[in-house]
């Protein structure tokens, strides 16, 4: 495939500003079409000025006949329109999570197998270059694995009311945890066997709070792995969040542990909310268990400096250039969505521990 590949961006929040402003600085794409229910109230930036703009995606899906569909809408869409882009033809960028339901995120892979079209789901951290080593380390330590992860958000003002909207359909262990889940599965390659979690609503009270019920807006979770791994994760969304211990990112194997440290931790101006903190890392921490003779520690610790790190928008972009690498040199993608399944999988069983009160085996 030769000349620019014509996008349609749908969605254009947070995540969706990003990606299409990203698409308007590679060479190989053209922003041809945006669409949003609100489209006809949006500023746009200069670089996507010029793209036509529609409020309605079978409209247009039907007019643009793009190349290319970026799809960054509340997540009870996703499966809807990545299956209506591809059975039309088009190549499929779509944030995580894939779908509500492992069924449906199964649906829209079976899809991409039948038509050929690629598809490549918004796990950013695989494309973050700290994260890859931190996976590379972490390989090194031995098996079983002791995974210890989370990422609260005291979130208020805007990044409140875009908790709130995501709070209609996900509780933030499946919506946030499917990245982490995912790292802890790049890193063991094992099986997920088991999945307990707890949940609390901590939002009763609270004025101008409408979530469904039975929703709640913290969550922890526990997974066992079948080569003896075991892992934690837990995340919360809101104004009472607190600021303290909100990013963990540890994994501990008989031969040491390997962690990402915040960057500026302690500094009382580092929010948990701000996107940008949810993948800066600032440098990564291995500690050796090796001992001599007397039975101490006989290796230092390790540090590796990350300064020089993407941010946020950075990362956007390096997500859609492997998306063009992808349908440029027809890559394998199918370790790639089976990946993303895998860790929905697991996701999705936490939310029904949380619910039930059971554990639940896979």
């Amino acid at each position: 495939m030769s000349g620019k590949l014509r996008v349609l961006a749908v969605g254009l929040g947070n995540m969706g500003m990003s990606h299409a402003k990203a698409y308007a600085r590679i060479d190989g794409f053209e922003v041809a079409a945006l669409c949003e229910r609100r489209i006809a109230e949006r500023n746009l930036p200069p670089e996507l000025a010029s793209a036509q703009r529609f409020s309605d995606y079978g409209e247009a899906l039907k007019a643009v006949k793009p190349d290319v569909v970026s799809i960054s809408t509340w997540s009870d869409s996703h499966a809807e329109y990545a299956i209506a882009a591809m059975e039309a033809g088009a190549h499929v960028f779509v944030e995580k999570p894939l779908a509500d339901t492992v069924e449906d995120a199964q649906r829209v892979v079976d899809v991409a197998k039948r038509t050929g079209r690629k598809l490549v789901i918004g796990y950013i951290l695989r494309h973050h270059p700290s994260w890859i080593r931190f996976i590379e380390l972490a390989k090194t330590l031995g098996s079983p694995l002791v995974f210890r992860m989370n990422l609260n958000q005291q979130s208020s003002g805007k990044q409140w009311e875009d908790h709130k909207k995501l709070l209609q359909s996900l509780s933030p262990i499946v919506d946030c945890g499917v990245h982490y889940l995912d790292v802890m599965c790049q890193i063991t390659r094992a099986k997920a066997t088991k999945v307990h979690a707890l949940g609390a609503r901590l939002t009763d009270g609270m004025p101008n709070v409408d979530i469904p019920a039975g929703m709640y807006n913290y969550g922890m979770l526990q997974v066992a792995f079948d080569d003896g791994s075991i892992g934690w994760y837990e995340a919360g969304w809101g104004p009472m969040m607190s600021e303290t211990a909100f990013f963990v990112k540890d994994v501990i194997g008989p031969k040491g542990s390997v962690s990402i440290v915040v960057a500026d931790e302690g500094n009382k101006d580092t929010k948990s909310a701000d996107i940008n903190t949810h993948t800066k890392t600032n440098r990564i921490l291995l500690h050796h268990a090796v001992l001599d003779a007397n039975g101490n520690l006989a290796k230092k610790d390790e540090t590796f400096d990350t300064h020089d790190e993407p941010d946020h928008d950075a990362l956007c972009e390096r997500e859609q250039r492997y998306l063009l690498k992808a349908i440029r040199e027809d890559v394998d993608l199918s370790d790639h969505m089976s990946d993303a399944v895998r860790s929905l999988r697991i996701a999705l069983a936490a939310d029904s521990s949380v619910r039930t009160g059971e554990v639940v085996t896979l």
